[in-house]
Parts: C-alpha cells; structure tokens; sequence
C-alpha cells in the first residue's frame, strides 16, 4: 500500500484516544505545521466557531488524512493495494 504524504492544511482525524489532551479517536483537525522534517505534525482542533480549543504535535500513524472528493483516475493506484 503506498504511503499518503501529510501536508500542511490537510484535515486530519484521529486514529486514537488522547484522554491527556482530552481529545478522542475520529476528532477533526488541521495540520498546521510540519514538525521533524515531516516525521510529525502540529494539528489544531478548533470549535464550530473557529476557536482553537487544543494544539498538539502528533505522529502519522496518530492521524488519518480525510478526503472529501473521489479520487482522480490519475490516483487510484496508488491507493490500492497491489
């Protein structure tokens, strides 16, 4: 399966509970910076009026990037498996 690149202002979500930062698995972010050389990420969560409410770095296997759109003919391989 190829790797999907992260990129700055992707809407992400989490893949797991962070109880210390009182956010669970499935809330939406943004990421807001790349940390590490792109090894991690600063992602915001914000309220439904824009107000940041947490700011957290985070790993890529703590986040999946959400896609609101098909896919294009030209990125369907590599989104499957070969």
């Amino acid at each position: 399966m190829t790797k999907i690149t992260i990129k700055l202002l992707d809407v992400v979500a989490l893949t797991s509970d962070l109880p210390e930062y009182n956010l669970y698995r499935g809330q939406v972010g943004t990421v807001v910076e790349l940390l590490a050389d792109g090894a991690a990420f600063e992602v915001e969560f914000s309220d439904r009026n824009g107000r940041t409410y947490e700011s957290v770095g985070l790993r890529p296997e703590q986040i999946m990037v959400l896609h609101f759109e098909p896919p294009s003919p030209d990125s369907v391989p590599e989104m499957v498996t070969a």
